[in-house]
């Protein structure tokens, strides 16, 4: 069976790395082809997996029909907000009833829209399979065979039944869940939450502040859920809960650090152009907050990282606010 990997970063290359250890022949297609050429001839991608050899089941290319050629499965690893631009520029080497599967969390922030929107509206006429890939995952510790449970977000139970098989491990769990909605918004929704945990850390604001921010940013990210449709339970699961507690916890989440530096009194632009990996969550804050505004769903946490990171608002500002608002039931 042949996979093709669309998109070379830390995590695309984990998965690849992950299913060519089942035996799966894995083409990884990469952008530049100076990146390829030296996966070739070091089986290392040093740029984003560093020190980690691949394995021989993985063909590094930049050729687009020889990636996707005699493929059954497509894996995409792209930054959500050029997501859509890629699915254009690859459809015709899809055949009709692709099984594609995501693992890139967003929104894109001109329409709002999720993965699984963008996948549906640019292929919709080749009647994509569709699977949203989503759980506490950081790259580092799939490689190295840690522990890591995931969720596969599918519609349909068969292909969800039939993916978690192809996509576990000893090491690696998947579960299937048929919130495709609920799956794709936790895995977007918890970078904002994240970036708010790391700003809470830069200003030294300590355990109790960050549990709580993870604790009403999974309040926030339910109320959205269920506006869009998606089923409140599925937030307390992999993609919603588990992501939500490693990416503000965890040292390794690029959006914990934006927040980290944010409250340190690092400017974005700053922290962005030193950044050589996407931290989604930035863009995600500005969809998101939209998002809110248009469906008229409250969301403090989102709104006031929105105001720190766009409006120039101070953090301790921020913070003030949010903690003297209107007292509540819970």
């Amino acid at each position: 069976m042949k996979i093709a990997v669309v998109g070379g970063g830390s995590w695309g290359t984990a998965l690849a790395q992950m299913l060519a250890g089942k035996g799966y022949d894995i083409s990884l297609l990469v952008r530049q082809q100076h990146v390829a050429d030296a996966i070739t001839s070091t089986r290392m991608n040093s740029a984003y997996l560093p020190g980690v050899r691949l394995h021989a089941n993985i063909r590094p290319t930049t050729d687009r029909a020889a990636a996707l050629g005699d493929a059954s499965c497509f894996l995409f690893s792209v930054p959500c907000q050029f997501f859509r631009a890629t699915l254009r520029e690859l459809k015709p080497l899809l055949p009709q009833g692709a099984v594609i599967v995501c693992s890139n969390k967003g929104i894109e922030m001109d329409s709002g829209k999720t993965v699984s929107d963008m996948v549906h509206e640019e292929l919709g006429d080749i009647a994509p399979r569709f699977a949203m890939l989503s759980g506490p995952s950081f790259a580092a510790d799939v490689v190295r065979g840690m522990p890591t449970a995931i969720v596969m977000g599918c519609e349909d139970p068969e292909l969800g039944r039939e993916l978690r098989e192809i996509f576990s491990t000893p090491s690696f769990r998947a579960y299937s869940c048929t919130d495709v909605r609920g799956v794709e918004l936790g895995g977007a929704f918890k970078n904002v939450i994240a970036i708010a945990a790391g700003m809470s850390d830069g200003m030294g604001f300590g355990d109790n502040a960050r549990a709580a921010l993870i604790t009403r940013g999974l309040a926030e990210m339910s109320r959205l859920g269920e506006a869009m449709g998606a089923r409140a339970a599925t937030f307390m699961g992999l993609s919603g809960m588990g992501d939500l507690v490693l990416t503000c916890t965890g040292d390794l989440s690029r959006n914990r650090r934006v927040g980290l530096r944010l409250g340190q009194g690092v400017p974005l632009t700053q922290i962005l152009d030193e950044m050589h990996q996407v931290a989604e969550g930035v863009k995600t804050t500005q969809a998101v907050h939209a998002l809110g505004q248009r469906l008229g769903v409250e969301l403090p946490i989102t709104n006031a990282m929105h105001a720190v990171m766009y409006d120039g608002k101070d953090p301790q500002s921020a913070w003030q606010e949010l903690m003297t608002r209107d007292l509540k039931e819970e």
